[in-house]
């Protein structure tokens, strides 16, 4: 099997080894002409960034590059990007980098010619539909990490600093036009990002596979998602230059993030606040709450993930596959309590709130209440 291939679902998308020297031919698929790349500041000096921009240099279109985006992008990181964008005529946004770079340069793509707050189009009912769709610029995405899947994603995820909540903001033209999936831009990812951003991807494919909600697309791709993690983080995260499974693992990302329409759940839930009050890595976050979380959803779940489990190829049904994740989280180096990141059990009580008011708690498949969210918060202690 070639792991190279043009797809059209959900958007146009270039995927192999190589395929970064075709982003020319992606702005101008996008009808971008001057375009801004958006990535993190950690991303911006490594010579991955270096190389996407003298590509598009070479083709005359321009090495314009805005790297003011914080690990949980803010407001503040979006007014900044869409001064850049405006003052200085761009007509389109290449997304570059991980969750926080892609995210970020969706939204100003998304914000370039509106004229409302951006929190205003909060993924709320629809909302949505107060956007000026003229006014949206087009994006190309480069994922540089294999994890939230964001480049084929409708959403981009905010911090609002006033509040310090993440807001997901939604509009299905915040989908980027094109999409460049390169494995030879994630082997010098370090080994900490390897393992969150895997993790994260195996995170959005089991909450969907578990959400109550009815999408059997949805359901199917999660599960195929959930084998290609367990099959290829632990070899990207040994061999960082092994293509084959750095490829697999940004097929799975992308296969999370498209699968988690169904829903996610408390997962998220939890981690969404955690990373909002304490800066921390979205996808370790993740993977640290994830056994205590399929503990709390056992009795809704277990049936499910035993059939999750035997897919997998693991003996010994729901048990497998727990043991499964507390193996993976060892290997990886993830912190096995939230003590461990910094959390504090003094806030525990604000984190409980601001999980049950988060999108994602909607869709546990165990109701989520304040008593029994807070005691889950304490199990992740």
């Amino acid at each position: 099997m070639t792991l190279r291939a043009d797809w059209s679902y959900p958007t146009a998308i270039r995927f192999g080894v190589g395929r970064i020297g075709e982003l020319p031919d992606a702005c101008a698929e996008a009808r971008i002409r001057k375009p801004l790349l958006v990535t993190d500041r950690g991303l911006a000096a490594l010579p991955v960034t270096q190389a996407a921009r003298d590509i598009l240099e070479s083709a005359g279109l321009g090495r314009a590059i805005f790297t003011d985006v914080d690990s949980n992008p803010s407001e503040a990181n979006l007014a900044a990007g869409l001064t850049r964008f405006r003052d200085s005529g761009h007509d389109g946004v290449v997304a570059f980098g991980g969750g926080s770079g892609l995210d970020l340069g969706k939204a100003v793509a998304f914000m370039a010619g509106q004229s409302r707050p951006v929190w205003d189009f909060e993924d709320v009912g629809d909302w949505w539909r107060r956007a000026d769709v003229d006014g949206i610029a087009p994006v190309v995405a480069v994922p540089t990490t294999a994890g939230t899947g964001s480049e084929v994603g409708r959403t981009s995820v905010i911090l609002n600093p006033e509040t310090r909540v993440k807001k997901i903001i939604f509009h299905p033209k915040v989908l980027p036009d094109v999409v460049i999936i390169d494995p030879e831009l994630t082997v010098d990812l370090p080994k900490p990002i390897t393992a969150g951003t895997g993790m994260d991807a195996f995170a959005h494919c089991l909450e969907a596979y578990c959400s109550p909600h009815y999408h059997p697309m949805g359901q199917g791709i999660a599960l195929e998602g959930m084998r290609l993690v367990h099959e290829h983080l632990q070899r990207a995260y040994a061999d960082g230059t092994d293509l084959e499974a750095r490829a697999n693992m940004m097929a799975a990302a992308m296969m999370g993030a498209v699968a988690f329409q169904k829903g996610l759940g408390a997962i998220h839930a939890l981690s969404h606040p955690v990373g909002a009050v304490y800066d921390t890595h979205h996808g370790t976050t993740n993977a640290c709450v994830m056994p205590y979380v399929l503990d709390f959803n056992r009795p809704a779940v277990e049936d499910r993930l035993t059939t999750a489990a035997a897919y997998l190829g693991l003996r010994g049904g729901y048990r497998a596959l727990y043991e499964r994740v507390m193996q993976l989280r060892e290997t990886l180096g993830i912190p096995q309590t939230l003590g461990e990141m910094g959390v504090e059990r003094g806030r525990l009580g604000e984190l409980t709130a601001m999980a049950l008011e988060d999108p994602s708690a909607g869709s546990n498949p165990v109701a989520m209440t304040e008593t029994n969210t807070r005691a889950l918060f304490e199990a992740c202690m």
